[in-house]
């Protein structure tokens, strides 16, 4: 089995010791995206609204490196910092991603330093 590396210059280099995604046979990995300056790297300021935004922007990115798009979505796992972001987390969601929706889960967890959402994907090319 092969997997391949999928990098992109839309989303932040990886400052640790993982990839902004892996694909392997149809199966493609969207690493936990925080929303941070894709040159910089440095922690997007800004309400769950925006960073979730920027976050979603990210996974677009390394979606479409990886030959996929958002229709080859098969799960999606949302962090927040708080329960308190959800709903205007889902709003910007919703503005971004259409229906019907992959399923999701959103849960509440410790994230980096001045992040209120980081999301994942789990995407099924061709």
């Amino acid at each position: 089995m092969t997997f391949i590396t999928v990098n992109t210059t839309l989303a932040p280099t990886p400052v640790g010791a993982y990839s902004q995604g892996r694909r392997v046979g149809p199966f493609l990995q969207v690493c936990g995206q925080l929303a941070a300056h894709p040159t910089t790297g440095q922690p997007l300021d800004g309400d769950v609204a925006a960073q979730t935004r920027r976050a979603l922007e990210q996974v677009t990115a390394v979606l479409f490196e990886g030959g996929a798009t958002w229709d080859d979505v098969l799960m999606v796992r949302v962090h927040l910092a708080t329960d308190d972001d959800f709903e205007a987390m889902d709003n910007t969601y919703r503005e971004m991603v259409r229906a019907p929706f992959p399923p999701r889960t959103t849960v509440t967890a410790g994230l980096a330093p001045g992040a209120r959402v980081e999301i994942d994907v789990l995407a099924v090319v061709g």
